[in-house]
């Protein structure tokens, strides 16, 4: 694991977490402990409208999670209830974090590798709608990542369970002083909720 992320890692305060919080990454937790029990594949797709911000974080921070707790049968995907493009902010703030970025691709919608390690294979990252054949058809779990998905995708098809892990859009901080310090903050929280998820499944 690249050592700033290590350290980053390694300040993670789960205490910042409340009670009724918990409930809801009990309930994420108790589904990946399940499945690995039983020596399953692990597949989580976190689902946001525009797959820009929220699902791309979550699943990129879960990914590096589940190498960091050593739990290879995690397989982590990401998409919208339509595609757009990931958001600039978001692989600056990665950046900022440790993550090694290459830039794939040009154009409106470019797609990037990220990774949190040397010797690891990168997580491929673009915006896609959640039904897109990079990601699984079936035997998923789907992590709703904003309200507006949530409710506008009562039903998610191919998925066997559905989990609402919302968070606050730091989109609202585009392009003003705060934009730095709030995306921070959101990739922090959610790297610490799902730190804490993870720290429950050998529980």
């Amino acid at each position: 694991m690249n050592t700033v992320i290590t350290e980053l890692i390694n300040q993670l305060d789960a205490t910042s977490i409340s009670e009724e919080r918990k409930v809801i990454l009990h309930s994420l937790a108790e589904i990946i402990k399940t499945k690995k029990s039983k020596g399953e594949i692990i597949n989580l797709n976190f689902i946001c409208t525009h797959n820009s911000r929220r699902s791309h974080l979550s699943q990129i921070w879960m990914q590096t999670l589940a190498s960091h707790f050593n739990v290879p049968t995690i397989f982590c995907y990401s998409g919208g209830t339509e595609a757009t493009a990931i958001a600039a902010p978001v692989i600056k703030t990665l950046k900022k974090q440790g993550f090694s970025i290459t830039q794939i691709t040009e154009g409106t919608n470019p797609v990037y590798a990220l990774k949190f390690d040397h010797n690891s294979p990168p997580i491929i990252g673009f915006s896609k709608e959640y039904f897109h054949d990079f990601n699984p058809k079936s035997n998923f779990t789907a992590v709703m990542t904003c309200s507006q998905a949530d409710d506008g995708c009562p039903f998610v098809a191919g998925a066997n369970e559905k989990i609402a892990l919302t968070y606050e859009d730091p989109k609202k901080f585009d392009n003003t002083v705060f934009e730095e310090e709030k995306y921070a903050e959101r990739s922090i929280q959610i790297a610490t909720e799902l730190y804490y998820v993870l720290s429950l499944i050998n529980l």
